[in-house]
């Protein structure tokens, strides 16, 4: 085994992974953040963490975990979950999404909520190319009628790694292919030959956290219209996802959405959500 962020000569040393080592990391990472890692996934571990041990001089994963859990600061946790999670997302995924978003979500937003305080959740945003296709979706439906309504989107992540980039804004030209010529045209700006960056516009229209979506208590005030958590709850057991469900339903105002990945799916038994179309559901 070998490392790619390591040069050569490194493999001698390298400190691998025993089977109740990964069970310890496991175990925490499933209790503290709903991440299931099956067995398969102890070389994939043991990759990711190289570096940190090798770096931090511990001489086992038994050592780096008690590290872990002595930490008061969670500055090990975070490191911890930065390296372990996978944030593969890309702008247009799972596009029949977006569609339904424009053409059906926000025409009936627009005409039921008298407030037009609509409070929209991208959660589990990784590097931020589906809530800043929320908001360009937004920007474009309601035109002029924009500043008449606080329409800004709420993007979350565990990882402030990805919410960095996120925020950041900034994107290889060939990410954003699938996006329409004018969207390129109206809501980026060119940073150099190869690379694009969110307009300020757009950019301030999204509002970067950081959260756990395994926190006890979920700190917000009032309820959303729309939560999106697509290709997030494929990585929890049937049980945390059954109650982050419930979270989201006690969060979802009447009449509202929530939109999960293609691979996910919600049992009839497992939701009060209406099921809409496939990954789309309505609280009624």
């Amino acid at each position: 085994m070998s490392s790619p962020n390591l040069p050569k000569g490194w493999v001698s040393i390298l400190i691998a992974i025993t089977k109740e080592e990964f069970r310890q990391l496991s175990d925490y990472i499933r209790v503290n953040y709903g991440i299931q890692l099956k067995e398969e996934k102890q070389a994939l571990v043991n990759g990711r963490l190289q570096n940190v041990l090798l770096e931090n001089h511990f001489k086992s994963f038994s050592e780096y975990y008690e590290h872990i859990l002595r930490d008061k600061t969670g500055a090990a946790a975070t490191t911890l979950i930065n390296r372990i999670t996978t944030n593969h997302t890309f702008f247009m995924r799972e596009p029949e999404h977006f569609c339904y978003f424009r053409d059906a979500v926000l025409p009936y937003l627009k005409e039921h909520v008298a407030s037009r305080d609509l409070r929209i959740w991208s959660a589990g945003c990784s590097s931020g190319e589906e809530p800043y296709t929320l908001a360009m979706l937004i920007d474009e439906f309601f035109g002029t009628e924009k500043k008449g309504w606080d329409a800004r989107v709420l993007a979350t992540d565990i990882s402030e790694k990805v919410l960095s980039e996120a925020r950041e804004g900034v994107y290889r030209n060939e990410e954003l292919a699938a996006l329409p010529p004018g969207w390129k045209l109206s809501y980026f700006r060119k940073v150099d030959a190869g690379r694009s960056a969110v307009s300020d516009r757009i950019r301030n229209e999204v509002i970067f956290r950081r959260f756990n979506l395994m926190s006890r208590t979920f700190p917000f005030r009032r309820k959303f219209h729309v939560i999106f958590c697509r290709n997030v709850m494929i990585y929890f057991g049937n049980d945390t996802r059954r109650e982050l469900v419930d979270q989201f339903y006690d969060l979802t105002e009447p009449g509202g959405y929530l939109f999960i990945g293609h691979a996910e799916s919600l049992g009839r038994d497992q939701s009060r959500y209406k099921f809409i179309l496939p990954a789309v559901y309505r609280k009624e």
